[in-house]
């Protein structure tokens, strides 16, 4: 799998996306993570990416001609299934949509900067808009190293327990029940009882009733989906 992010401050999330799960998957060649830094594709000598917005609204937006000449310059070598722009107001993030983006092949992620993108990249550029929570982030980095996060790490074979992914919150929607390890027993808090009785079809139900109790009590509206 191919993710292309475009983004004014690639060393903001350059770490992030070439440490631990999301490095160990890069080298075992189940992704590629490639950071295009936008001003990169600006024409101005002073590498501007972004001007004031028409009609004298507060703030400044990103040009779309930097946009434009990226997104075409990938698109030349690559075929891509998605062209992602962060945005509060997209559609929600969450576990099933990350599920079905690892199945794609190659995507673009735009991270969206300052006030916001000039319109025509959302109406001609972008295949998706994706937000990570109803409220506003100095730029769409930190979201796009997050939708990556969630993305690349259950690819098979990017974790060494591929059942760990598996049983993760919201894979089946709902939480995860409680989770203990050593010491059994710490300042009188013990492990539970059942845990540690080595009856695993008595455990699996234990987690079930348990992960049904913490979503109903925490997350109702996952019941509801």
């Amino acid at each position: 799998m191919r993710i292309d992010i475009i983004t004014v401050l690639p060393e903001m999330i350059e770490g992030f996306v070439h440490e631990s799960i999301l490095s160990r998957a890069e080298k075992k060649g189940l992704a590629k993570i490639t950071l295009h830094n936008l001003r990169d594709y600006s024409n101005d000598k002073w590498k501007r990416i972004d001007d004031y917005p028409f009609g004298g609204q507060a703030g400044m937006v990103m040009q779309i001609d930097p946009i434009y000449r990226c997104i075409t310059s990938l698109k030349e070598k690559h075929k891509y299934d998605d062209i992602i722009f962060t945005s509060p107001d997209g559609e929600q993030f969450n576990q099933k949509m990350a599920n079905d983006l690892s199945l794609k092949e190659n995507i673009i992620i735009l991270a969206g900067h300052y006030k916001g993108v000039d319109q025509r990249v959302r109406d001609h550029l972008i295949t998706r808009e994706i937000s990570v929570g109803d409220y506003v982030l100095t730029g769409g980095e930190l979201p796009a190293a997050i939708i990556t996060d969630a993305i690349v790490r259950i690819l098979p074979g990017a974790i060494s327990d591929e059942q760990s992914a598996l049983s993760d919150c919201f894979q089946d929607n709902m939480l995860s029940a409680p989770i203990y390890t050593r010491p059994r027993s710490y300042n009188g808090w013990d492990v539970p009882d059942i845990l540690l009785s080595g009856n695993e079809a008595k455990i699996k139900q234990w987690e079930f009733e348990q992960a049904m109790e913490r979503t109903k009590r925490l997350r109702p509206d996952l019941l509801d989906e």
